[in-house]
């Protein structure tokens, strides 16, 4: 089985949320034939509980029949070495099927363009493929007597990414290796860039209560997508105010700390004043801020709009979290992991500048747990979630050789 045959195989999986197992038993399979010593795990629901990206409630994180699994090789005295983690997660996001052009569990290869399509090309069963190849390349290399290492690199297919990072967290609060782990790469998909600083998240309920009304005495009611539209203003407000007030180095972005009102669902009657509204906002959080500092600043601004408006401050409006928080992470440049990276980018002729990405991924699990680890991967974050999914095969093969490249030059530098 060849790198295209991995991926192929792996994009005609259904592996969104809860329903991942099937994926990941064949690439637990396909890693043993392949020679590497397999391990699996299934988070728990009451240690997630505890971490600050999920809920409180372990009711309300949906780990059963959830595996993640991994692959490890070890060379030469593996303890006298590095551990390399190389961390892709199987789980997609759902297909809106009357939006594409073709099944998207179906891939679509177009040699002409050199491109594959497929819910999951970019975000990133592509990129945890060249993850596995990488490491088959480089104990190819070992075995041949081309190189001489000690230390062990694992190749993991997590679980739940899409949903705070179930897998990732998991393993990094209780490591599911007899052996400590020195540094990660997380084959997200970067354009080939290495990515030294991802933005969080808070998710925030917001609810308001109006007054009914029939629509022919509307004055009669008290609209509440009157008072939502100015909430949502004064958050957005805010968030122009904080693209000139919080800056980083790495995030040249038009708007760095995006935020994202998702969805709105308000009254119950086309004919009726609305009396009720629950919308579900995304707020960024910069490298460098907490969660928690920043859904406090739009809980003040809230606070201000209330104040202001004579309904809003006898009906308090109720603003409270829900799903998962992602938290920034960032790591400094100089770490070895991303001095490696740099160095087998530089080799191959590549743009080794490191940048910050305006999304979370599991890459903060590990840092959280001492772990450096950087974003690499090919494809474009433009193409995840979207219909006809697509990544250019070329980068994968990129992707394959630069990330073989840096495990070399991680494990030879200790």
């Amino acid at each position: 089985m060849d790198l295209r045959d991995f991926a192929d195989t792996l994009l005609r999986f259904e592996s969104v949320a809860r329903a991942e197992a099937p994926a990941q038993q064949w690439v637990k399979n396909r890693l043993h034939d392949f020679g590497f010593d397999t391990y699996e795990w299934t988070a728990d629901p009451a240690r997630l509980a505890e971490h600050p990206s999920f809920p409180d409630d372990p009711d309300d994180i949906d780990a059963a029949n959830r595996p993640s699994v991994a692959g490890a090789f070890e060379f030469g005295d593996p303890d006298a070495g590095r551990t390399l983690v190389l961390n892709g997660h199987v789980d997609v996001v759902p297909a809106d099927r009357e939006l594409w052009t073709h099944d998207p569990f179906l891939p679509d290869w177009d040699d002409d363009a050199g491109t594959v399509s497929a819910r999951g090309a970019a975000d990133m069963k592509a990129g945890l493929a060249a993850c596995v190849f990488a490491a088959l390349d480089l104990r190819d290399a070992v075995e041949a007597g081309d190189l001489d290492l000690d230390g062990r690199v694992v190749v993991e297919s997590v679980v739940g990414e899409e949903e705070g990072g179930i897998g990732a967290a998991a393993a990094a609060l209780d490591t599911p290796y007899p052996f400590e782990r020195d540094a990660a790469l997380v084959a997200e998909p970067t354009r080939l860039k290495p990515v030294v600083a991802t933005e969080g998240s808070v998710m925030k309920r917001l609810r308001l209560t109006g007054r009914t009304a029939h629509a022919a005495s509307r004055w009669r009611g008290v609209d509440v997508i009157e008072k939502f539209e100015a909430i949502r203003g004064a958050f957005f407000d805010l968030e122009s105010e904080r693209t000139d007030a919080v800056t980083h180095p790495l995030f040249d972005y038009p708007i760095p700390w995006p935020v994202c009102v998702g969805r709105v669902e308000a009254g119950t009657w086309a004919s009726s004043v609305a009396g009720t509204l629950t919308a579900e906002w995304r707020l960024g959080v910069a490298p460098g801020e907490t969660v928690a500092e920043v859904e406090a600043a739009f809980e003040e601004r809230l606070a201000r709009v209330v104040a202001d408006d004579e309904w809003l401050s006898a009906h308090p409006p109720v603003f409270e979290r829900f799903s998962v928080q992602f938290e920034p992470a960032e790591i400094d440049a100089d770490e070895p992991v991303v001095e490696s990276l740099r160095g087998a980018l530089r080799a191959d002729g590549r743009d080794d500048e490191p940048v910050g990405v305006t999304y979370g991924a599991d890459s903060r699990h590990y840092v959280e747990a001492g772990i450096p680890t950087v974003l690499f991967g090919p494809g474009d974050i433009d193409q995840a979630h979207f219909p006809d999914e697509t990544v250019e095969w070329e980068e994968v093969g990129v992707a394959r050789d630069v990330i073989r490249e840096t495990a070399t030059r991680f494990l030879q530098s200790r």
